[in-house]
């Protein structure tokens, strides 16, 4: 009777093992989907002469992160390495090496937001190895932080305030990070020669929209297992974060559409401004919170992006700042107002705590940007030439156009 017992739990054990590494493994490949959707965002946005460069960024990032956080940054975040015999990393049906997969292609998400920052004047190779550095140091540096326990901060807001710091699916470990990353190489490489044109701010329009829209779109349905699946076990699964990212991304596109006045660029991004700013809190938010949050992510990032490109020397071309950078740091912020019950939330999450992680957050995405792009400027540059520039990103780098016309 014993051993019929164990031999049940032994095959339930292994059910359960099993169906949650499919679960990650499905969720992970949505999300490395998602950078298909970064590629074609960027793709519309710029020039057609940056088109090609556009899409061999996204693509040679990956590849670049993937090997920085195996070797380096999976271990920094979670101690963990893969150094191992084959054997033992099969081990448990190979969840963890699943959970790889699933939180590199986050990582992976910090080098594919800048991209669009920086798209039509940055160097290709500097651009790579800021990638490794970012992906392998800075990101998982505070990846650990905040999802591992590392240093202690997150005991420390427990023991003083009561809650640790929530940040579900990564509005700020993971969006905040890679925005305020991007402010710091933007800023770095400078503005784009012929923004200024007789004393007066000069913006290019998108090349391609329905690339721009098709990059929205993939995004879009990407969101949802990056944001539902991050709950990493079926156990664990929630339909109130699929609701809230739903309403967030409505609030978002209806936002962006009014203050936007119709504009494709500010209604295709909308939604994604507001997916950022729920990912912290969409486990905890009630849906009519989740679409406030997605309304104010909405307006944030149209009336930021219109002030960079129109007032400001700051010239971040798929305003990846205002989008990731500070509606990441707005869904943080957010998670402590609307996840409190007294607004219909869960609960269980401190503003002042939201506040100050989100803060950290940003320090360390600030400083870490400065001392990698930082030092590459100085050293190796990072921005082509006005004659390449000029020529555009395809021809200088990659030798073709990306089309055949003669």
């Amino acid at each position: 009777m014993i051993n019929d017992v164990r031999q049940v739990q032994g095959v339930i054990q292994t059910l359960t093992q099993s169906s949650d590494t499919l679960f990650l493994l499905l969720g992970a490949i949505m999300v490395f989907l998602m950078h298909a959707g970064f590629a074609f965002l960027e793709v519309g946005t710029v020039r057609r002469k940056n088109q090609v460069n556009a899409l061999v960024k996204i693509l040679a990032d990956f590849g670049i992160s993937t090997i920085a956080y195996f070797f380096i940054g999976y271990w920094i975040a979670y101690g963990h390495h893969f150094f191992g015999s084959a054997t033992e990393l099969a081990q448990g049906n190979g969840y963890e090496l699943v959970k790889f997969f699933f939180l590199l292609t986050f990582a992976a998400a910090i080098p594919a937001i800048v991209s669009g920052g920086v798209a039509e004047r940055a160097r290709f190779y500097p651009l790579l190895i800021a990638t490794f550095f970012t992906v392998g140091v800075v990101y998982p540096f505070f990846e650990g932080i905040i999802w591992n326990g590392n240093l202690g901060l997150q005991s420390w807001f427990t023991a003083t305030f009561g809650a640790p710091f929530h940040d579900f699916a990564g509005s700020v470990v993971v969006h905040g990070v890679g925005g305020w990353i991007a402010l710091v190489a933007v800023k770095l490489l400078g503005m784009r020669h012929g923004r200024i044109r007789a004393g007066k701010h000069t913006n290019f329009a998108p090349s391609n929209i329905p690339f721009l829209a098709l990059g929205a779109w993939i995004l879009c349905v990407g969101w949802f297992g990056f944001n539902v699946m991050s709950a990493q076990t079926l156990a664990g699964i929630s339909g109130l974060v699929a609701m809230n990212s739903l309403m967030a991304m409505a609030g978002g596109i209806l936002a962006s559409l009014v203050a936007g006045k119709n504009d494709p660029g500010f209604i295709h991004n909308g939604p994604l401004a507001g997916l950022v700013a729920v990912c912290a809190g969409s486990d905890l938010m009630h849906p009519f919170g989740a679409f406030i949050t997605g309304i104010i992510a909405g307006v944030l990032f149209v009336w930021l992006f219109t002030a960079l490109q129109n007032k400001t020397k700051i010239d971040d071309v798929l305003g990846v700042w205002p989008l990731h950078g500070v509606c990441g740091a707005w869904g943080g912020v957010a998670a402590g107002i609307f996840g409190q019950k007294v607004l219909g939330g869960i609960g269980g999450v401190s503003f002042t705590v939201q506040l100050l992680g989100t803060l950290v957050g940003i320090i360390v995405a600030v400083a870490g940007s400065f001392i990698v792009y930082g030092t590459l400027s100085k050293t190796t540059g990072l921005r082509l030439s006005e004659e390449e520039e000029f020529n555009g990103a395809d021809l200088s780098i990659h030798r073709i156009s990306s089309t055949n016309e003669d």
